[in-house]
């Protein structure tokens, strides 16, 4: 079973075993993605995705994987590695994972919520109208991200945080009102 997943420079041939994760589309970029996984055990393995890199992250309490790339997000189970679902020419450019194994995805203007599947996701009510996102890290429980607020040029890079506890997003400076 996957436990671990990171993004890695293309590997030498027969560094690892490979498996190459496509989809024929004639949208596709011609860059790839390579990911290693590591199980338990520390055995590695590599993926190859279509689309320049973006983002891995894994959940082990919901049994899969996210890995996102400029022309795919896909969803791989962890156990067999297979792609369970995927979605094409995906506008995000951020993806984690929460505390209790739910994934967070951001495009540039607004983050939503992936638990079941990555076809049912639950959008994030912002107390402002989001641009520029950029998540940072988490800390005691909330994820750190900076955005600008949309068509204001006087609040850029505004630190805000989300909390998966209350599935709530809030400025930073706020957060405790």
């Amino acid at each position: 079973m996957i436990s671990e997943a990171e993004i890695i420079d293309q590997p030498d041939s027969g560094e690892f075993e490979e498996r190459i994760y496509d989809i024929e589309s004639p949208w596709n970029s011609q860059n790839w993605t390579w990911i290693r996984f590591k199980d338990g055990s520390n055995y590695c393995w590599c993926g190859q995705f279509r689309g320049a890199s973006r983002s891995v992250s894994v959940s082990e309490l919901y049994g899969k994987a996210l890995v996102l790339t400029s022309d795919y997000l896909f969803e791989i189970e962890l156990i067999s590695g297979n792609i369970l679902n995927y979605e094409d020419r995906p506008g995000y450019r951020n993806l984690t994972t929460a505390p209790d194994g739910s994934f967070i995805v951001a495009d540039y203007y607004s983050i939503e919520r992936i638990t079941l599947s990555i076809k049912d996701k639950e959008y994030i009510k912002s107390p402002f109208e989001m641009d520029m996102i950029q998540f940072k890290d988490w800390k005691d429980g909330v994820l750190e991200f900076t955005c600008d607020e949309f068509l204001n040029s006087k609040r850029e890079d505004v630190s805000m945080i989300y909390d998966y506890k209350t599935n709530n997003i809030a400025a930073k400076d706020n957060a405790n009102e």
